[in-house]
């Protein structure tokens, strides 16, 4: 792990610095990779001692994630939630030899592990593993192949050549990024940093959200911000919601989702999905129904799109208008900081 940086001197010093650059960048996110498996797996290791020597019952358990989850939460966030607790758990139980199982396979990251354990299937577990380390696949790409049943597909195939291409060229563009894992919010919650929301955004849409947040605070019609870019964790993947508001008067959430392509089905559908996992997991008694929007920032053709649950009734789906922003309103609020971060790029070049 104490790798010493190799010195480079030839004739190109600027080939020469980033040599050296992307060497130091190697060994440190190998270095936090490794301490983050280590630590999660020792962290599941305990847990299951401590269940062992406990009373043998499955409340015991949940009683004892729960209780951690309170005592940690506070100090290191989210990473010691109950859900996550339950990963560690199950990591050690899937991954026992985790010294062996990680110096054959050191290029996956603890993201990579935790997409491996959604594998019940324990053969196809260690092939996922060790494909995954072999192909050098992204997570993401791990996470589609895993989704689309790639295992089992190619095992039953007599076509075996065309089912690996079709995957590879289908997983091309989740491919490549050398920041990957040190742009996971998982790895910022580890080491204890702030998440930095432009690693998932573009500018454009960075800007768009921050005049948002402001321009909803500023519309005074009883809203308190509660958070951005909230990971969301679910089965089928990590989710962000752009930006979370309560509202004191109508006595209910209010979701901001931004996408700089025309609204889809399935852009409504992940909101519906936000809304009611909002409903189960955030909502308190004498809270109503979460309502979502969905931002559509498309240069020539913005518009904003309001989802709510169908079970509400009619003199709350009135009422909640009356303090919403009008789609006129956000329409002109996205437009106007379009044409600002517009001026603003066109000056930086002319400063350039």
């Amino acid at each position: 792990m104490n790798q010493v940086l190799q010195i480079h001197n030839s004739a190109d010093l600027v080939a020469d610095i980033k040599l050296i650059i992307e060497q130091a960048r190697k060994q440190a996110y190998a270095s936090i990779n490794a301490t983050m498996i280590r630590s999660n797996w020792l962290v599941g290791r305990r847990i299951v001692e401590e269940e062992q020597g406990g009373a043998p019952r499955a409340e015991y358990g949940a009683a004892l994630l729960k209780k951690l989850a309170t005592e940690l939460v506070p100090i290191y966030g989210n990473s010691y939630s109950v859900r996550r607790l339950q990963d560690y758990r199950q990591f050690y139980l899937c991954f026992k030899d985790i010294e062996i199982w990680h110096s054959r396979v050191p290029n996956l990251t603890w993201t990579h592990y935790r997409e491996l354990l959604t594998v019940n299937d324990e053969v196809a577990r260690q092939w996922y593993l060790q494909e995954a380390a072999r192909e050098m696949w992204s997570v993401r790409t791990l996470h589609r192949n895993i989704s689309s049943q790639y295992y089992h597909r190619l095992l039953q195939s007599q076509a075996k050549k065309e089912v690996h291409d079709e995957m590879t060229q289908k997983t091309a563009s989740m491919q490549g990024d050398k920041l990957e894992f040190i742009k996971n919010p998982v790895v910022a919650e580890f080491l204890g940093l702030a998440q930095d929301s432009k690693f998932s955004e573009t500018e454009l849409e960075t800007t768009i959200i921050t005049h948002l947040q402001k321009f909803i605070m500023e519309l005074g019609k009883g809203y308190a911000f509660v958070a951005r870019q909230q990971h969301v964790r679910t089965d089928m993947g990590d989710f962000y919601i752009d930006l979370v508001f309560y509202n004191y008067i109508l006595k209910c959430f209010m979701l901001v989702d931004l996408k700089t392509e025309q609204i889809s089905h399935q852009d409504v559908g992940q909101m519906d999905m936000y809304i009611r996992m909002y409903d189960e997991l955030k909502r308190t008694e004498g809270d109503n129904p979460t309502i979502g929007l969905i931002l559509c920032s498309r240069t020539s053709e913005d518009m904003a799109r309001y989802s709510m649950l169908k079970d509400n009734d009619r003199l709350f789906q009135a009422k909640y208008l009356t303090y919403l922003p009008t789609k006129e309103e956000l329409t002109n609020e996205i437009e106007r900081q379009k044409t600002i971060f517009r001026l603003q790029q066109a000056n930086d070049a002319l400063e350039k």
